[in-house]
């Protein structure tokens, strides 16, 4: 803290008399035998805490100080100027007030600063004094800090930028641009930092003035350092000579796939290009094989909600569909299914695209649609392979339906994924498809909503009111005592600034009864169906997600984001 100025905080602290002369004096030799800054000394010795440390500086400087800065930042403030300027000078711009610009430094002491902001923004700038460590995560938060990265950013050898379509590189060429070792570093520095930041996806998206790269972690994307424009078509084409696929080929789409040794285990991702206006759009996904080994006990799923899971998994026929958006965890949950049911006395079969995971026992089939296997060719195959269990990767046409539930109708136990918003939607959703209700009453056996929120991190969370209106939209009153347990995360080191480590699962769980098979084979619309759930004992997606924040895993900020 302040490690260029300790002469400047010891004439401080004498000046105002903080500190007394003879403690002051034993701060000072325990810095110097420790190789740490007189002010970090003081605070660990107990002298004076930081805060009391800080206003004094900021005091003594004529600036104002701020306890905590914000958690998040707008785009308004983060794009008054880049991120080498931002790291470079150690500033980040933390509110627009009026024509001026509220900056917190992490080195406050230095006396041309505001004046070299104002100018170059062209306008009144206000320092703030903060905590340097929190200055420091928002900076690498939002402009991507040092590391590795950057260094190989700056490392990186220039070269030409070619139009899409303009055909002026051969394949040798391409094939030479993505075999450089400046390049190969690059690429795999990026992954590195994506599997060890526990990253799903991996984003390389170029447009006119820049190339773009962000990963998305507990379900928000977060930009790293970028390379130069000029160097999109050579990271590209290192991604799709990885994956095996045409480089020449810029037209078109491609699907690949690749495996590496990153962060210290082997990683499997999916590859995805795009042709866009300016260029490939490439997407990785990241395959995270512990998916694979979960069992239903650790994902989370409330005591009930497993047990009727567990005892519809558990019957010989039936269907039993797991509903939500992208990136839910829809795949891990039936992934883990699969691991209750495989079993040495039955036989499995998977139709999925594509076949992310290998499970051990079980045969698995990927989709191929140029060559017409479709879930549907698939699956009707599948009747004639003797199988007990058959999943399917998802519903998509009534066609995959329709011989989903005549497997189910003939002895087979039918899991599958649909995309809805919530239980009850499943039914309405196959009905939409042109499957008769009288059917889906008599095969659908449980429907599963789920989704991921970001949770508060266990480190750093704190009592946290939130805004009238988030209230308001929660149908909760501010003086309601449930406000109370509301919790959100400060920011730390553990979560690296953002407030949220990992994900939490929110479920709803829907159980075929008999009155609510009666129900729909009667043609019951989705508010009917769902008021018949939640009155015979079905937890809403909305109520468990409240619950989740009362209790303080996640901020109800979040749970607005789906309920």
């Amino acid at each position: 803290m302040f490690e260029e100025h300790d002469l400047a905080i010891q004439h401080l602290l004498t000046a105002r008399r903080l500190v007394a002369a003879d403690a002051l004096q034993q701060a000072v030799a325990e810095s110097r035998a420790g190789g740490r800054s007189v002010a970090r000394t003081l605070v660990a010795l107990g002298l004076i805490g930081q805060p009391a440390l800080l206003q004094s500086i900021a005091d003594h400087l004529g600036y104002r100080y701020t306890e905590q800065l914000p958690e998040v930042l707008t785009m308004e403030t983060t794009g008054l100027w880049d991120a080498e300027f931002a790291r470079s000078r150690g500033v980040v711009p933390v509110e627009v007030s009026g024509p001026a610009v509220l900056v917190a430094a992490a080195d406050p002491f230095d006396p041309h600063l505001c004046d070299d902001l104002a100018f170059r923004l062209g306008r009144p700038v206000r320092l703030l004094v903060a905590d340097p460590e929190q200055v420091q995560l928002l900076l690498r938060r939002y402009y991507g800090g040092e590391s590795a990265l950057d260094e190989a950013v700056h490392g990186l050898p220039a070269a030409p930028d070619q139009a899409p379509g303009a055909g002026a590189l051969s394949d040798t060429d391409l094939e030479k641009m993505a075999g450089q070792p400046p390049i190969v570093r690059f690429v795999n520095l990026v992954l590195g930092q994506a599997v060890r930041d526990g990253a799903s996806d991996v984003h390389f998206e170029p447009f006119e003035g820049e190339f773009r790269i962000r990963c998305r972690v507990d379900g928000t994307l977060r930009d790293l350092p970028p390379p130069p424009r000029s160097l999109a078509l050579p990271v590209v084409s290192r991604l799709k000579v990885l994956a095996g696929l045409n480089i020449a080929e810029r037209r078109l789409p491609q699907d690949g796939r690749l495996r590496l040794k990153l962060a210290g285990r082997f990683v499997d991702l999916r590859v995805s290009t795009l042709p866009t206006q300016f260029g490939e759009s490439v997407v990785l996904r990241v395959l995270d094989q512990s998916a694979v080994r979960m069992e239903l006990g650790q994902l989370g799923l409330p005591p009930a909600v497993q047990a009727g899971v567990e005892t519809v998994i558990g019957r010989p026929h039936g269907i039993f569909i797991v509903t939500g958006p992208t990136g839910c965890g829809k795949t891990t949950t039936l992934y883990s299914c699969l691991r209750c049911l495989n079993q040495a006395e039955s036989k499995l079969l998977t139709v999925e695209d594509p076949v992310e995971y290998e499970i051990d026992g079980v045969m698995q089939v990927p989709v191929n649609n140029a060559a017409g296997l479709t879930f549907a060719r698939a699956l009707r195959t599948f009747l004639r392979q003797d199988p007990d269990i058959v999943m399917v990767g998802e519903i998509r046409d009534a066609e995959t339906a329709r011989i989903a539930i005549q497997a189910s109708l003939t002895g087979h136990l039918v899991l599958t994924t649909l995309h809805t918003n919530d239980a009850a939607s499943a039914i309405t959703r196959l009905v939409d498809m042109g499957i008769e209700p009288f059917l889906l009453a008599s095969t659908v056996e449980g429907v599963l909503a789920q989704r991921l929120v970001r949770r508060n991190c266990p480190a750093c969370r704190e009592a946290h009111m939130p805004a009238p209106e988030t209230l308001a939209a929660l149908g909760l009153g501010s003086g309601e005592p449930g406000g109370a347990g509301f919790q959100r995360g400060r920011g730390c080191p553990e979560c690296e600034g953002t407030g949220f480590l990992g994900r939490v699962g929110i479920f709803e769980f829907l159980r075929m009864t008999e009155p609510l098979r009666e129900a729909v084979a009667a043609g019951a619309t989705l508010i009917e169906l769902r008021k018949m759930a939640s009155g015979e004992g079905m937890t809403l997606l909305r109520d468990a997600g409240l619950a989740a924040a009362w209790a303080g895993e996640i901020t109800p900020e979040e749970l607005l984001k789906f309920a």
